[in-house]
């Protein structure tokens, strides 16, 4: 994990990478941050954008594009939920890595229903790695 208001985030990515870039990023968040995201990829990158929670405008990268000959995408889920032949395949990707163990989902803390106003607080406090269940007792 690369803390970017504590790291270079390029310098980060660099020596994980040995120098190399990464191959592919996503990002939720956009603004700013999109053009040290393009400078830290591989040549012929891929970056996927598919938020906007920094609020801010989003430039397009174009030196790093350029350069790098990089890929820069939007992404929605509504590519695939729009599209009934891509969400099967999805659902049954899904469906088989849990049957078979390959996926296993990363809970980081469960609550019960009465408990629900820690639940939220401990979302709000952005500390979890994973999954907060709320569980509901019939």
């Amino acid at each position: 994990m690369i803390a970017t208001d504590e790291q270079d985030l390029v310098a980060e990515v660099n020596r994980i990478t040995g120098g190399k870039g990464a191959r592919i990023a996503f990002d939720p968040v956009g603004g700013p941050q999109v053009e040290k995201l393009a400078e830290a990829l591989s040549r012929e990158g891929i970056l996927f954008i598919y938020g906007a929670l920094s609020g801010q405008t989003t430039p397009f990268p174009a030196g790093p594009a350029m350069l790098k000959a990089l890929s820069v995408r939007g992404y929605t889920l509504f590519e695939v939920t729009s599209d009934q032949h891509r969400l099967k395949r999805g659902e049954d990707f899904v469906r088989q890595g849990l049957k078979e163990g390959a996926l296993t989902p990363v809970i980081a803390k469960t609550f019960t229903l009465d408990q629900i106003v820690e639940a939220h607080r401990y979302m709000e406090s952005n500390e979890q790695l994973g999954k907060i269940v709320v569980t509901v007792n019939s």
